[in-house]
């Protein structure tokens, strides 16, 4: 009982907080609690889909051919599928990290998952094309390719900046 409450601590201490708000400030409260319900029903919506993505990749993708593409050895064209698959991919960012997961446990390398992370979050195609009609395409191409230096370079940082025991600790956690 009490591993599990560790487990689902954070969804346990934002209960009790809207609840506390609700007790000291009801008007706030109601507000409060509103927003954290559609908060959760939105996550509740997303992940399902993304359960499924998971599950095809898991299946349909074998390990050697992520390795090929996405490993150790996979050198600019590891980047380049991974800032195509950050940028294509839908959803909000918390549905990126067990993709991450299974690119993880299938073997790609821990820079390629970066920039794949970091692409979700930064090169999404929808978002391109909405700055290119609101603040025109020189813009939006300007912050496109900064962007994906930046989300690359940031990769070969944190890279170089992780030891082979934490990224093996990383990994660890993935496997089955």
């Amino acid at each position: 009982m009490v591993r599990e409450a560790l487990r689902y601590r954070a969804f346990i201490l934002i209960i009790v907080a809207d609840v506390a708000i609700w007790a000291v400030w009801p008007s706030a409260g109601v507000t409060v609690l509103r927003h954290t319900f559609s908060n959760f029903a939105q996550m509740a919506s997303v992940l399902p889909p993304v359960f499924l993505l998971i599950g095809l990749l898991d299946v349909w993708v074998p390990k050697e051919t992520l390795m090929r593409f996405l490993g150790d050895r996979s050198g600019f064209l590891g980047v380049a599928i991974s800032i195509v698959l950050g940028a294509a991919a839908a959803g909000p960012l918390y549905a990126a990290f067990p993709v991450a997961a299974i690119m993880m446990r299938k073997g790609a390398k821990f820079s390629n998952v970066i920039v794949f992370l970091g692409s979700w979050s930064t090169l999404k195609i929808p978002m391109v094309l909405f700055e290119a009609s609101a603040l025109g395409a020189r813009f939006a191409i300007t912050r496109w390719v900064a962007s994906v230096l930046g989300v690359t370079a940031m990769a070969l940082i944190i890279d170089r900046a992780v030891t082979k025991d934490e990224k093996r600790a990383i990994y660890a956690r993935h496997e089955i």
